[in-house]
């Protein structure tokens, strides 16, 4: 039975529309910019800040455990220095039921909420946070559960339990295509009446930039976020949100004699892949989860066995993909429009795009799905658009001073090399380890390979090189399960620096440390 659905790009995008009543009448009455925010703390003028950077977090205590709360704990060592949390996605896992909101956010982030010292009492469609917390989709934040499932998993917890290798945090409810997320995060207009609705905008969307009106982020009063991509600045530094689930499709299998070769060899990949999960769920039937010593081996074959749940995603995903795939080209061209305003404005000094996807990784799973090439293809599209039409402007400088991403289970720093599009020399971070289990980089190394084609031939090339991995190493005794977050503070000057500063809880056998590892500067 398939475990989990996922809505189709063109849903996702309509459904995120109805929701924040994309270009409503009274909306564009106001001259109302739906994809802008200002955060208003009185400090977002000043060159030096910092911020934290966290993604995948949203999951259960285990096995005795709640790394997340202790990935928590690091963050409020810091929390009275920085000026904002930035979530990379996957807010809760599995399928983004607003059942596991309570659980697995508001009591883990419990100081960063107003009202926070009595966290059962915050209801997830009323958070209002006490630090800003700007968030993007992550995969699992759109996920659904097929209804026969939810006869299973939802009725009773003896069934729950014969199936325990699928049963992480899936009861009665999905995220209903991405509504809860919405309901937690986003200004939801669609609940308004027209009179609620033309009050609303005149209460909150009082903040102005050079393209209109735009919602005003209040610390501890009012901290919505319009739509699920967006931009805002912050110390003359452009923020840019962005929503990688609608832009991540694979190309279509060509209709050639290699295409039904590659169409074959996915399919038996999937038939080895179905007869691998039957061996792992045989070896989980002989364990016993009260057992300590079981419970470590669960650990890693229910690791395991989400790794074979997102390949099969990602083969599921190319096997369909018989046509043009759909592209969100709106979002993609409104961010190629608002990056070349950015290098034309004389007070923007760097730019940070964070989404969910990473288009560059060496973490297992990752490094070679589709999904993680259709998304680095789209975004260096995007990218040349910008650097053709820029010029000189951009000199030597990367056309972004950061990105940030999670999807891979772990903390990465990669930077492109010279790959002869507009995505050279870019700096990427992988904030994905915050709280779900912790991923193997690739037996392959730390050179990310590209095949490029020209008209005459294809090309072997390097694209980017890993600098730092922190995630899962060794076995046995000697395994080691970090997870983690980033800490940022952003320096003076025009371009600006970037104090990167790894912060992890690490977990060797039975026992847990914290430490910060060496900062780094880019």
């Amino acid at each position: 039975m398939k475990l989990i659905s996922e809505p189709s790009i063109p849903v996702k995008i309509q459904k995120m529309k109805e929701r924040v009543r994309w270009q409503h009448p009274s909306i564009q009455q106001r001259g109302i910019d739906q994809t802008s925010i200002v955060i208003d703390d009185n400090q977002n003028d000043n060159p030096e800040f910092s911020f934290l950077v966290i993604g995948d977090s949203g999951t259960k205590p285990h096995y005795g455990s709640h790394p997340q709360r202790l990935v928590a704990e690091l963050m409020l060592q810091h929390k009275d220095e920085c000026s904002f949390v930035l979530h990379t996605g996957d807010v809760i896992y599995v399928v983004g039921s607003h059942e596991y909101y309570p659980s697995n956010f508001i009591e883990p982030y419990r100081e960063f909420l107003v009202g926070g010292e009595q966290p059962n009492k915050i209801a997830c469609d009323r958070m209002t946070f006490n630090l800003p917390f700007l968030p993007v989709l992550g995969n699992h934040d759109y996920y659904d559960v097929p209804f026969l499932y939810r006869l299973v998993t939802g009725s009773t917890l003896r069934l729950r339990r014969m199936l325990r290798y699928k049963d992480f945090e899936i009861g009665w409810h999905g995220s209903n295509q991405g509504d809860a997320y919405a309901k937690a995060f986003l200004d939801y207009l669609t609940a308004l009446s027209p009179e609620a609705l033309q009050r609303h905008l005149d209460l909150h969307y009082t903040a102005k930039t050079h393209t209109g009106r735009c919602l005003r982020y209040v610390p501890g009063e009012f901290t919505r976020i319009p739509n699920r991509y967006y931009t805002f600045r912050y110390g003359g530094i452009d923020f840019f949100a962005l929503d990688s689930n609608t832009f991540n499709t694979p190309s279509p299998l060509p209709s050639t004699q290699a295409g039904d070769i590659y169409r074959r060899e996915l399919q038996q990949r999937r038939q080895a892949i179905d007869k691998e999960e039957e061996l792992i769920l045989n070896q989980c039937d002989q364990l016993n989860p009260d057992n300590p010593t079981d419970a470590e081996q669960l650990d890693d074959l229910s690791a395991k066995l989400d790794q074979i749940n997102e390949i099969k995603l990602d083969i599921e995903k190319q096997l369909a993909s018989h046509d043009t795939p759909p592209t969100d080209w709106e979002q993609l061209d409104w961010l190629r429009h608002r990056l070349i305003e950015s290098w034309q404005n004389s007070q923007v000094r760097g730019r940070i795009i964070f989404f969910h996807h990473p288009p560059y990784v060496t973490e297992a799973t990752k490094w070679h799905q589709a999904q993680t090439l259709a998304v680095r293809h789209r975004l260096r599209w995007v990218f040349n658009q910008v650097a053709a039409t820029l010029g000189d402007l951009v000199q030597d400088r990367p056309l972004v001073d950061l990105i940030f991403n999670g999807h891979a289970h772990c903390l990465e720093y990669l930077r492109t090399v010279d790959t002869k599009h507009a995505d050279s020399h870019l700096n990427c971070i992988i904030s994905g380890g915050s709280g779900r289990r912790p991923r193997r980089q690739r037996p392959e190394g730390d050179e990310l390979m590209e095949v490029f084609h020209d008209q005459a031939n294809s090309t072997l090339r390097k694209v980017a090189d890993s600098l730092l991995y922190v995630g899962r190493h060794g076995q046995g005794l000697e395994r080691k399960l970090s997870y983690s977050c980033v800490r940022i503070d952003v320096k003076p000057g025009n371009p600006p620096k970037f104090v990167v500063r790894p912060l992890v809880a690490e977990r060797v056998g039975e026992k847990w440390s914290k430490s910060e590892l060496e900062a780094f500067v880019i």
